[in-house]
């Protein structure tokens, strides 16, 4: 849909049970940008984008995401920390105390679809509150043309409503704040938080449990871009590993940044129709595509201004390491029509790894890659997190576990099974520290990230010597285009080695700890992929 088309077609939200409620319905982008100014909620920036304070939570809130336990998933989802049962009862009367709340109110109405490829279309109805909560909906979700829109039927529900705050002694939750699925209804309830996350990966989640169950179709926390050659390459991570950036390759066209589904027919399509990408620190120089999509039409989220100025400083994180900004997929040039991609051919699983331990670039089997996709590791680095003073292992299963209701090995033997029947190589790479661990040692740097990941792309890797990693067994490059030799193997980089070797191990028996969780569920292929440590 045309940027600045108005729409005046009129609805109704009484089937939700909001009544009376002064209903903008498909407002265009630049009429929420307009609307958000004038109502106090953001500033205009120096580039046209929009700039927003997302309140109290800057980031999701993990412990306070929940899904209805009912027939439709008892049986199904992995119940636990990361999957929280809520009740049905509860569920239905907190709905009703918030869809009261909404009524005789003013709200922001948007619908649109999720799954570029029409055999996945979900058509998806949000509410929210303010109209820059909206206008992130118009760029994280598929846009439909206006004649779509005559006979829309949505199928899932999504009502954000930040200024509703829950009584958990009464309501069920945890705190005030909440985002909870409910698969028979199909709503997506999210309250108590502005942070505009939890309704892209309220979505996500939902999708992360109808495509396995009900389509065959292998759902990923990633990214996406394909070459000149129709292969299509795919990035995991979690955040902060450079799982926005290094998709957007000038040379390649860009799928999406964060959420696909790899179908039975071997096509990998995104979820979405924008990005969320991390600002922190950003430049023109090091991230031109995300640094030159961040004009009218963009949300930047948390950020703060040079002095008296409306520029963004983009080092500033006063209020978030977190700082985000949002923008539909067409403010990037070099993009993929259709946003599907065929023959899948090279896939990366990224890690930032702050104890300096594992490869700038390894190779892995088919039993490793299922062992590093469980258990999907990254680091954090000191100062990110309250109480995080040195490095500290992040495990997150799939890349993704926040977002994946079924166990993780339902999603790994799916990957599995696909990265065979179309002979893909799996590659892992380290954008995180190099020298040593994080205050010793330094992060590599991304011009070498983005030459090892293209000499794997174009098969450059393919005949060079490799040597296996004395603790993970990975399979090191000896020698890589454009890249000095002696950064590819991570124990020459470090001053002491007999450090660098504790360390592996170290690091080894933190990945085996973090896994006995999953071994009886593991086959011995996935075992043999483990650490030696």
């Amino acid at each position: 849909m045309n940027n600045n088309t108005p729409f005046t077609q009129s609805i109704s939200l009484v089937d939700l049970g909001i009544e009376n409620a002064k209903i903008h319905y498909q407002l265009s982008a630049n009429e929420l940008h307009d609307m958000t100014i004038a109502l106090g909620q953001g500033i205009e920036t120096s580039t046209g984008a929009l700039a927003i304070n997302t309140g109290e939570f800057t980031g999701r809130s993990p412990l306070d995401r929940f899904i209805v336990k009912d027939s439709v998933t008892e049986n199904k989802v992995w119940w636990g920390k990361v999957n929280i049962p809520f009740e049905p009862t509860a569920f239905e009367a907190l709905y009703k105390k918030v869809t009261s709340y909404l009524s005789n109110k003013e709200l922001f109405v948007r619908d649109s679809y999720v799954c570029a490829d029409p055999n996945y279309r979900l058509n998806v109805r949000v509410v929210t509150e303010t109209p820059w909560a909206n206008l992130f909906c118009y760029n994280m979700f598929l846009r439909p043309e206006q004649e779509e829109l005559e006979n829309f039927t949505p199928e899932w529900t999504v009502i954000c409503v930040p200024s509703f705050l829950a009584d958990p002694a009464t309501d069920g939750t945890r705190q005030p704040n909440f985002a909870i699925l409910d698969f028979t209804k199909k709503i997506a309830l999210i309250g108590g938080t502005g942070y505009t996350g939890e309704m892209k990966k309220g979505i996500f989640s939902a999708l992360n449990f109808i495509l396995p169950v009900d389509k065959n179709t292998l759902p990923m926390h990633c990214s996406a871009n394909v070459g000149d050659n129709d292969d299509t390459a795919i990035f995991f991570g979690l955040s902060g590993t450079g799982k926005t950036t290094l998709s957007a390759d000038p040379k390649r066209k860009l799928i999406g940044d964060d959420e696909h589904g790899w179908t039975s027919e071997n096509t990998v399509f995104n979820f979405e129709g924008g990005c969320y990408a991390k600002v922190i620190n950003l430049s023109e120089e090091n991230e031109p595509d995300i640094f030159r999509a961040i004009k009218r039409g963009s949300i930047l989220e948390n950020v703060i201004f040079e002095k008296g100025t409306n520029k963004v400083d983009y080092n500033d994180i006063s209020i978030t390491p977190n700082t985000r900004v949002s923008y539909p997929i067409y403010h990037i040039d070099n993009i993929q029509p259709g946003s599907i991609g065929s023959n899948p051919k090279n896939i990366f699983f990224l890690t930032a790894d702050s104890f300096g331990i594992l490869p700038p670039i390894s190779r892995l089997t088919p039993g490793q890659a299922a062992y590093h996709f469980i258990s999907g590791y990254t680091a954090k680095v000191a100062g990110t997190e309250a109480g995080v003073t040195e490095p500290q292992p992040n495990f997150s299963a799939c890349f993704g576990a926040p977002f994946m209701p079924l166990h993780p090995t339902k999603y790994a033997e799916m990957l599995s099974k696909k990265i065979q029947e179309a002979d893909v190589k799996v590659w892992l790479i380290n954008t995180g520290w190099t020298g040593g661990p994080y205050g010793t040692g330094s992060r590599m740097k991304l011009k070498y990230t983005r030459a090892m990941i293209t000499a794997a792309l174009n098969g450059e890797l393919d005949a060079v010597e490799y040597k296996d990693h004395a603790v993970f067994g990975i399979a090191i490059p000896q020698s890589c285009p454009e890249v000095p030799s002696e950064i590819l193997n991570p124990r020459n980089t470090w001053e002491d080695k007999e450090l660098y070797d504790q360390k592996s191990i170290e690091l080894g028996q933190k990945f085996k700890a973090n896994f006995a969780k999953f071994e009886e569920f593991a086959n011995p292929e996935i075992m043999a992929g483990a650490p030696k440590a």
